[in-house]
């Protein structure tokens, strides 16, 4: 594959494409294969990778797998930021793996407790004009900062840091027009919240929002990348912003100036689509359980006790984003029979708040504050009380998320949720001044300690030439990378589990630290598959010989985490029947050998759990062959169409048992040095 210079000349106008959109300029200066057409498969070079201590592991695996010396990306970054909570030593035994990787293959490694990734890597290596690749699905939040930023399964990591490309299908890109300014209290999160008001939590597959407008040109780069951030939540590919003076200003606050690059769309670039949104008409919005799309005007549900309130997590734990919450506790309490609880994003905002002095003003207001990580979004930690309401700033609040089943989680800005803190109960926080006198809203003024913890100069990040360790370092916790079988001519077996609407990777492997720690260890931890949904699915799953997942629409959203596709496969499914997929989840399908067949509604409500399938067709001569529709045979007494919507390169990848098992056949097992591009 060919490398770049890691720049963007903006102004030229690239051969045969006029009018080009600030997405298109980047994909075209990054592209390897194809052509940049919408719905079309192309592949792109990556220039920096993350990933995180959940979904690290497995990918450091498999690239220990495909045998490979050295990352060839231009940056790689290792983050210990989910389970930091060490309770045994399962977790503390894959934080050191994932430190030996780091200094085995040459990555940065940040420590546990050094913050979540999104906000450490957009401190310390998020660059306009790069394009981003992370094993985590909000890896677009650098999106604010003008990276290209996508979240995708670890095989796809894996591959990129072995210098191959990594594949998509061409999105449609849709300008998010943002007039006016933000009247006070309404804040970015509302904005965030009122696009998912509009386009649900299907409304951004297959789509980049591309923010443009007097609007978005108020806002700052932290207010930017809570809507990138939260763009995860409309199924988004990404979301990006143009820079401008403020970029360059933030860029310089944290001794990165350098690193600015121009980016804008050209002026007559063509859009597939446009939302517009008048700032000015905007006000305090709210999340109700438990979907993020779930949205009303916070007047309407006011008055609504609440016992927890937490402030932070990537989607708003930046210093901007505590500061406003500090900022209203001050010379307050919080109510007696309310916790609030901050958790910062990174180490650096906790210490930027610290050197100002506002941590000892929350505290004194009764505030807890809690390490910098990703724990309680996936309930590890802070999990609410059985029958009570929980405020909270993150970006999902599906069922059961928080650690227990029948939570009753809100989501809603730093703003909303503090005024909760105070008033002991859901408010409006323009309605605060009524109960507490006057208070303005808190704005966000930097202090002389703005850029104190920021910079690549972070004592928690261990760079690639500060390696520790130069050998990989497995606790007993650790196994090897299953592998799939190739493609079978007939696949049959009894449709396992039938599934509703919007199944998210959270039902498929529940990520509470009772199982999550067992990530590393893939027979154990398919026995919690589906088990939010079902709890005998594991067992019958391991009982049958082979079988189907039959599941409604957006099957799969969510996070990331491969996971979710691995353990099926581990436990023998063979296919997923569903109504529509969620991108990520279904290339991660595809990467583990699992077919997945798109069905319409009719054959879905007809289809019961218990049920015999079988693909008719000869699967792996139609897979091979370019077929795209199948038909499913169902107790030997009725018939249906599925279709296969899947690339060449797709089919080459579940015709080969998966994408570790094709790229281990296509270049030799101990070939060593760069992956080629999957040509």
């Amino acid at each position: 594959m060919h490398k770049h210079a890691g720049f963007i000349v903006i102004g030229y106008r690239f051969p045969g494409a006029m009018g080009q959109t600030l997405t298109e300029k980047i994909l075209d200066d990054h592209l390897v294969e194809g052509e940049l057409e919408t719905g079309e498969e192309i592949g792109i070079e990556i220039d920096q990778v993350l990933t995180q201590d959940t979904t690290g592991t497995m990918v450091w695996l498999q690239f220990e797998a495909l045998e490979l010396d050295e990352v060839q990306t231009e940056l790689a970054a290792q983050y210990c930021d989910h389970q930091t909570y060490q309770f045994d030593f399962k977790n503390t035994d894959d934080h050191r793996f994932l430190r030996s990787a780091a200094g085995t293959y040459g990555a940065y490694f940040s420590r546990p407790g050094n913050g979540i990734c999104h906000q450490v890597h957009k401190e310390n290596f998020a660059a306009p004009g790069k394009t981003l690749l992370g094993s985590d699905s909000h890896t677009p939040t650098p999106g604010g900062l003008g990276e290209l930023a996508i979240g995708a399964g670890g095989l796809d990591i894996a591959v990129a840091m072995g210098g191959g490309a990594y594949y998509v299908e061409v999105p449609e890109v849709v300008n998010v027009q943002l007039e006016g300014e933000l009247p006070e209290w309404a804040t970015a999160k509302d904005i965030a919240l009122e696009m998912l008001r509009r386009l649900s939590v299907k409304g951004g597959v297959g789509k980049i929002f591309e923010y443009t407008g007097e609007g978005a040109e108020s806002l700052t780069i932290p207010e930017r990348t809570t809507i990138t951030n939260l763009g995860t939540e409309l199924g988004a590919t990404s979301s990006i912003f143009e820079t401008d003076e403020k970029t360059k200003d933030w860029l310089s606050r944290i001794g990165r100036e350098d690193e600015y690059v121009d980016l804008s769309a050209d002026e007559d670039a063509e859009y597939a689509d446009t939302v517009t949104i008048d700032l000015s008409d905007l006000e305090p919005l709210i999340a109700q359980p438990s979907m993020p799309d779930n949205v009303v005007p916070v007047r309407e549900v006011a008055g609504e006790d609440v016992e927890q309130v937490m402030v932070g997590s990537c989607t708003n734990g930046s210093y901007e984003d505590v500061l406003p919450a500090a900022k209203m506790v001050e010379d307050r309490e919080v109510a007696k029979h309310t916790e609030l609880i901050v958790a910062p994003g990174s180490k650096q905002a906790s210490e930027m708040l610290a050197r100002e002095g506002w941590t000892a003003e929350m505290m004194a207001a009764g505030v807890n504050f809690s390490e910098a990580t990703c724990g309680a979004c996936i309930g590890i930690g802070h999990v609410p009380a059985s029958d009570s309401v929980s405020l909270r700033t993150f970006n999902r609040n599906f069922e059961g998320r928080s650690g227990i089943e029948d939570d009753s989680v809100y989501l809603c800005s730093p703003e909303v949720a503090t005024a909760a803190a105070i008033k002991g109960e859901i408010v409006d926080p323009r309605d605060l001044a009524d109960e507490l006198g006057d208070l303005e809203a808190p704005g966000l003024e930097m202090g002389d300690s703005y850029t104190a913890g920021m910079g690549q100069d972070d004592p928690d990040i261990i760079a690639p030439e500060e390696a520790i360790d130069d050998d990989l370092i497995k606790g007993p916790n650790i196994g090897d990378v299953p592998l799939k079988d190739p493609l079978d001519a007939h696949l049959e077996g009894e449709a396992l589990l039938k599934m509703e609407d919007n199944i998210t990777t959270d039902h498929i492997i529940p990520a509470t630290s009772d199982i999550l720690k067992f990530r590393s260890n893939v027979p154990k931890l398919s026995e919690f598959t589906l088990s939010r949904v079902d709890d005998t699915f594991a067992e019958r799953a391991k009982q049958s010989d082979g079988g189907f997942l039959v599941a409604g629409e957006n099957y799969g959203q969510g996070s990331s985490r491969e996971h979710a596709a691995l353990c099926p496969m581990y436990l023998g499914i063979e296919g997923v029947l569903a109504q529509s997929f969620a991108r990520i989840h279904k290339a991660n399908l595809f990467n583990f050998g699992l077919v997945p067949l798109t069905i319409d509604e009719d054959t879905y409500a007809k289809i019961e759990q218990g049920d015999d399938v079988e693909i008719v067709d000869d699967v792996e001569e139609g897979v091979k062959s370019g077929q795209e529709t199948f038909t499913v045979r169902v107790n030997d007494d009725w018939e249906a169409e599925a279709e296969l919507d899947a690339s060449e390169r797709e089919r080459r990848i579940l015709a080969a048992g998966g994408k570790l098992s094709l790229t281990k056949q296509q270049y030799g097992e101990g070939d060593s040095g760069a992956a080629p591009a999957d040509d």
